[in-house]
């Protein structure tokens, strides 16, 4: 007999499960340490579970995943706030062995898959970036969500998205400049990326 749990699990698994390594590498793009990026996907997911009744099924559950991430990381990871109420395992019980199967980060998670995932020096680079502008680079340029899916995800107006996106953009130019001449992308003589005036600190 299939009871309302067992539904709800199902429909959990199809639409929201299949997005975890995706929330995974970009968890450690924004943490850059692994036992962080493992602890924020998985609070991440217990909380989706707990709260999936209020997911409103047809829309986009991946951009949903990453607002839920977004603000579990700023609350626990960033503000070290302990306003997040903790989490009823009770509740997500009957889908922990479902994620420990598809935890393959966590038990066969080969660190080449993401360092050469991206140059060295590219990855430093984003590294070195606010959190809120490397937030929507990873959103946009890497995850493919449009301005107004990074919106609703960050909380904010599309134009700040834009703004946000085209700061971060330019200081990501600015701080591969080097690396650039380096591997022959721009010259010498080229000097348009040492020039950008972003209005940021950069560090």
């Amino acid at each position: 007999m299939i009871t309302e749990k067992d539904s709800k699990l199902e429909i959990f698994k199809d639409e929201a499960l299949i997005h975890m390594d995706a929330l995974y590498n970009s968890a450690l793009k924004l943490t850059y340490n692994e036992d962080d990026s493992r602890d924020l996907v998985q609070e991440t997911f217990y909380k989706a579970y707990r709260f999936f009744d209020q997911f409103n099924h047809g829309t986009n559950c991946k951009a949903w995943l990453y607002r839920i991430l977004k603000n579990t990381l700023i609350n626990k990871y960033r503000k070290k706030s302990n306003s997040v109420k903790h989490v009823d395992f009770n509740t997500v019980e009957p889908f922990l062995d479902t994620i420990v199967d598809k935890q393959t980060y966590s038990e066969t998670f080969d660190e080449n898959d993401y360092k050469y995932s991206v140059s060295d020096e590219v990855d430093a680079a984003l590294s070195r970036l606010p959190f809120n502008f490397r937030m929507v680079l990873v959103l946009s340029d890497i995850e493919g969500f449009s301005y107004k899916e990074i919106a609703d995800i960050m909380g904010c107006p599309v134009g700040t998205i834009r703004s946000r996106l085209s700061r971060a953009r330019k200081l990501m130019h600015r701080y591969l400049q080097a690396y650039a001449r380096k591997n022959g992308y721009i010259g010498e003589e080229d000097s348009e990326f040492a020039m950008i005036d972003t209005g940021e600190n950069p560090v």
